[in-house]
């Protein structure tokens, strides 16, 4: 006869805990628009008496889209961790654009990140340290993967300098989908690497400028995961 003091796999508490592990929490941002899928299809139900699965599924769909997984950052320090989830679109030295502040007749090393429609979209910290600026920038909305986008597109962006004193700049970039940016900084906050900071629905970009020096440890085409990929080590202090 087993021990009832001892936990059992088939215990509700046990399988609970197995199904928050699974399902990872929505991100706030998402919430409103699940809310509005939901009542919309509930609507439907009730005025057609049909659509009760293709409700539910796009419910769950909408959903999944603003999942906000834990994520663990590596052991690692002076390094830069990955914003976002996607693929590495781009990676160049190119001059950081005016809204950063960063000296602007000096290029830096540059990592695009393209996130698709199946990607998570929340964005991540990548150092530890404090934020410096957090500036919009209207614009246009076109396919997050052409490299004028980082230029022309609708963005968001945030300059960070790391406890050793490095300055890093993420940019959120708008998608040819996209039509909201939420980033939830503003100067003067103390942030952890690997917390979420903000979120871009539908089909987005990423921007990471490095301060000269960085060694770049990721290359186009590779998968990057939010607060645990290592884009860059940071160039020695002094």
């Amino acid at each position: 006869m087993s021990d009832p003091a001892v936990p059992s796999g088939f215990s509700p508490r046990h399988v609970a805990g197995l199904v928050r592990e699974a399902i990872p929490p929505m991100h706030p941002g998402g919430r409103p628009i699940v809310a509005a899928v939901a009542l919309a299809s509930g609507l439907v139900r009730a005025l057609s008496g049909r659509g009760t699965a293709t409700g539910l599924l796009a419910t769950a769909a909408t959903a999944a889209f603003f999942r906000n997984p834990h994520r663990v950052p590596p052991p690692r320090t002076g390094v830069v961790l990955a914003a976002a989830d996607g693929t590495v679109a781009t990676v160049s030295e190119v001059l950081p654009p005016p809204e950063l502040g960063l000296p602007a007749d000096v290029p830096v090393p540059r990592v695009s990140v393209f996130l698709s429609v199946l990607d998570v979209h929340t964005q991540r910290v990548p150092v530890d340290g404090r934020v410096v600026a957090v500036e919009y920038s209207p614009g246009v909305f076109l396919s997050a993967d052409l490299d004028k986008a980082s230029e022309d597109n609708e963005r968001n962006s945030v300059l960070l300098e790391s406890t050793g004193g490095a300055r890093v700049g993420v940019v959120q970039i708008a998608g040819l989908l996209a039509r909201r940016i939420v980033c939830d900084l503003a100067p003067g906050d103390e942030v952890a690497a690997g917390e979420t900071f903000g979120l871009i629905r539908f089909g987005s970009r990423v921007d990471t400028y490095l301060p000269p020096g960085s060694r770049v440890e990721v290359a186009v085409g590779q998968r990057t995961v939010g607060g645990e990929t290592v884009l860059a080590a940071l160039p020695p202090v002094g």
